[in-house]
C-alpha cells in the first residue's frame, strides 16, 4: 500500500504538534526516509498535498520555478496553520516581484557586510555571558543570551529601538504560531507588527538615520515600482527573521550538545572547529515544526519518479534532505567532524534565506565564546525537562536552564 491513496497526517507527530519531543523527528519521519520518494499527506487546512523528503526531490521543488509560492498565496490551499495569508511578503511572491524587493536588502546582509558586524557581536555576546555570570547559576540560556544577541543585532542593523523588543517578540511569537494561539490572536499580532514597522518608516521619512529602515524608505521613494506595502512587509519580515530562528536555534544546538556528550567533548577538545561544528548542527537540527509552506505546480511536474500536476501542492521536508542518506553518509548522527557538503538549512533556489550569512555568523560567535568560556557547562534540569515550546511554526525551547562551576574571560 501506498500513501498516493492513502494520505498521510500532516505534519507528522514530532513536527508541531503539542506531542512532539524535543529536536527528535518521530518514528514515522524517519521511517519514511527511504521508502516512497513522494509522499501524498494531508494537511490540518486546505486538504492533501504532495511531500518531498529526499534531498535531490528537494532541492528541485525548493529551486525550481515552475513550483510557485505566489500561486498559493490568499487561498485556501494545503497548510498547518489555520490563518490564510492576506498580507505578502517576500515568501509569497516569484520573480521578478520576488527578485526585484529582494534587491534592496541583500547588500546589508552580503558575506563581506557581515563580517564587518563580527567584532561588534563579539562584544554584545561577551557582555551577555558577563551578566549571566554576574547573576550566577543556575541560568536561563535563552533569556540571557539567545534572545538579546539576535534581537540586539537585528535592531541595530534596521534601527528598531531596542527598548520595544518585548512588544514585537510577542507579537512575533503570535505571528508565528500554528495552535498556541487562536486566529483572531494571529491575525492582530500581525497587524500590530505590520503598523509598528509602518510607523517606524514613516519616523525615517522625517528624520533619516545611518540604517536599513532608512535605506528601504528612501529606496521607496525613489522607486515608482516599490509599493509603499511591501517595503512594510519586507521591514517586517526583516525583523522577524532577524531574530526568531538564530535565537531558537541557538538554544537547540546547545540543547543538541548537551544530548550528544561525545560530540561536545569534541568541540571542547578542538574549539578552532567551532565553524564546521555550526554547520553539521545546522544540517542535523531540526527547526521547522509546521512542514513550512506550499509551493503550487504551475505544470505537471516529474519529481521522484511522480508526476505533480499543475495546480497540486508540494511541501518541501528539509530536515528529512538534511539527513537523506543518499546525500550525508549516517546523516541521522550528528558527528562534528564531518565535511560541510551542502545542507540546505537555510534554504536554497529563490527563497534560500536572506539573512544566513549573518545567523551562521551570531551562531559561530555564540557557540564558540560559549564553548572557550564555559568548559563545564551542563544542563541544570533533567533534559526531558526542559521546557518546550508547542503550536509554533518554528521549534526552541521556552527555557534552557544551565549551571557551571569554572568561567574563562
Amino acid at each position: 500500500m501506498t500513501t498516493t491513496d492513502h494520505p498521510i497526517n500532516y505534519p507528522f507527530p514530532g513536527g508541531g504538534t503539542d506531542d512532539y519531543v524535543a529536536l527528535n523527528p518521530s518514528a514515522e519521519r524517519a521511517g519514511l526516509a527511504d521508502s516512497e520518494p513522494l509522499v501524498r499527506v494531508r494537511l490540518p487546512y486546505g486538504g492533501d498535498a504532495w511531500l518531498a523528503r529526499r534531498y535531490e526531490d528537494v532541492k528541485l521543488v525548493l529551486g525550481d520555478t515552475r513550483f510557485s509560492r505566489a500561486a498559493a498565496f490568499g487561498k485556501d490551499v494545503p497548510r498547518s496553520f489555520p490563518v490564510i495569508r492576506e498580507d505578502k511578503t517576500l515568501l509569497d511572491m516569484d520573480p521578478p516581484d520576488h527578485t526585484r524587493l529582494r534587491r534592496l536588502a541583500t547588500k546589508a546582509f552580503t558575506s563581506k557586510r557581515v563580517e564587518t558586524l563580527r567584532p561588534r557581536v563579539h562584544q554584545i555576546v561577551n557582555t551577555l555571558f558577563d551578566e549571566m555570570i554576574a547573576k550566577g547559576a543556575p541560568a536561563d540560556l535563552m533569556s540571557s543570551v539567545s534572545w538579546p544577541l539576535p534581537i540586539t543585532v537585528i535592531c541595530e542593523m534596521l534601527g528598531v529601538p531596542y527598548e520595544d523588543r518585548e512588544k514585537f517578540r510577542a507579537w512575533t511569537d503570535a505571528s508565528l504560531a500554528i495552535s498556541a494561539f487562536t486566529p483572531e490572536e494571529i491575525e492582530q499580532a500581525t497587524r500590530n507588527l505590520t503598523d509598528y514597522m509602518a510607523g517606524l518608516l514613516r519616523q525615517r521619512r522625517e528624520n533619516p538615520k545611518d540604517d536599513l529602515l532608512t535605506a528601504l524608505m528612501q529606496a521607496q521613494d525613489n522607486d515608482d515600482r516599490l509599493d509603499p506595502d511591501e517595503v512594510v512587509q519586507l521591514a517586517a519580515a526583516l525583523l522577524v527573521g532577524g531574530h526568531e530562528t538564530t535565537a531558537n536555534q541557538f538554544g537547540n544546538f546547545v540543547f543538541s550538545l548537551f544530548d550528544h556528550p561525545e560530540e561536545l567533548a569534541k568541540l571542547r577538545a578542538n574549539p578552532d572547529t567551532v565553524n564546521a561544528a555550526v554547520e553539521e548542527l545546522l544540517r542535523h537540527t531540526p527547526l521547522s515544526a509546521s512542514g513550512g509552506f506550499v509551493r503550487i505546480a504551475t505544470e505537471n511536474v516529474e519529481v521522484g519518479g511522480t508526476t505533480v500536476r499543475a495546480g497540486e501542492g508540494v511541501f518541501a521536508d528539509v530536515v528529512a534532505a538534511n539527513r537523506d542518506p543518499r546525500r550525508f553518509d549516517d546523516g541521522q548522527e550528528l558527528k562534528l567532524d564531518r565535511e560541510p557538503i551542502g545542507h540546505i538549512a537555510f534554504g536554497h533556489g529563490v527563497h534560500h534565506c536572506i539573512g544566513a550569512q549573518l545567523a551562521r555568523m551570531e551562531l559561530q560567535v555564540a557557540l564558540g565564546t560559549l564553548i572557550r568560556r564555559f568548559p563545564d557547562l551542563s544542563l541544570a534540569v533533567d533534559a526531558q525537562d526542559a521546557p518546550w515550546k508547542h503550536g509554533r511554526l518554528v521549534r526552541g525551547l521556552q527555557e534552557l536552564p544551565v549551571t557551571w562551576s569554572e568561567v574563562r574571560e
